[in-house]
């Protein structure tokens, strides 16, 4: 298929808004302890803010409060039951839907291509059968954690990119970059918030 003809099929130029998972997990399956990532990757630090950029992200809120700075660029969609939270330069969501169908809207007035899920586990969970990519950040490590990604079945989802990086001078451990798209035989479900 040339170019051009898989432009015209893509979710931009179909008005389609992809929901994508975004996430660095390790070898074991650990994304964090105590809230925390329990390594140092400077390199996928810039590689987040990249795929990120211009994009609505979706995350709770304990993910959010562990952020050092906010996401400059990209509207961040907190999601929590707290009634009481609030955060400055934030879209406050009180479920899964209503973040959304607010990130749709976000990312159609950006004219964004892409609602980003940046976590935590439980909000990778629940928005994975609405996904249809998964830019995985696979670090070559074994920590102990608290917190784990869903199991990435192969019968739902394929493999198509893989970029291996050596560790630079910021990172604890080597990692690879990954992307996995729904298998087209798999629908992914469908939320009224979700175009």
């Amino acid at each position: 298929m040339s170019r051009a003809a898989e432009g015209a099929l893509s979710p931009a130029s179909s008005g389609r808004i992809e929901v994508v998972l975004i996430a660095a997990v390790a070898d074991n399956g650990v994304i964090g302890r105590n809230n925390q990532l329990p390594w140092r990757l400077k390199s996928d630090m810039r590689h987040f803010r990249e795929l990120t950029m211009g994009k609505p992200v979706i995350m709770g809120r304990k993910t959010f409060q562990s952020l050092f700075k906010p996401l400059k660029g990209r509207t961040a969609i907190v999601v929590t039951r707290d009634c009481n939270f609030t955060a400055p330069a934030t879209v406050t969501a009180r479920s899964v839907d209503a973040a959304l169908a607010a990130a749709r809207g976000d990312a159609l007035r950006r004219g964004a291509d892409a609602v980003m899920v940046a976590g935590g586990a439980d909000l990778y969970a629940q928005l994975m059968p609405f996904a249809d990519r998964l830019l995985i950040t696979r670090v070559h490590a074994h920590p102990s954690g608290d917190a784990t990604f869903p199991v990435i079945d192969e019968n739902i989802w394929r493999e198509i990119a893989r970029r291996e990086n050596s560790p630079g001078t910021d990172d604890s451990a080597a990692f690879s970059f990954l992307e996995f798209v729904r298998c087209p035989a798999v629908q992914r479900q469908e939320s009224s918030a979700v175009g």
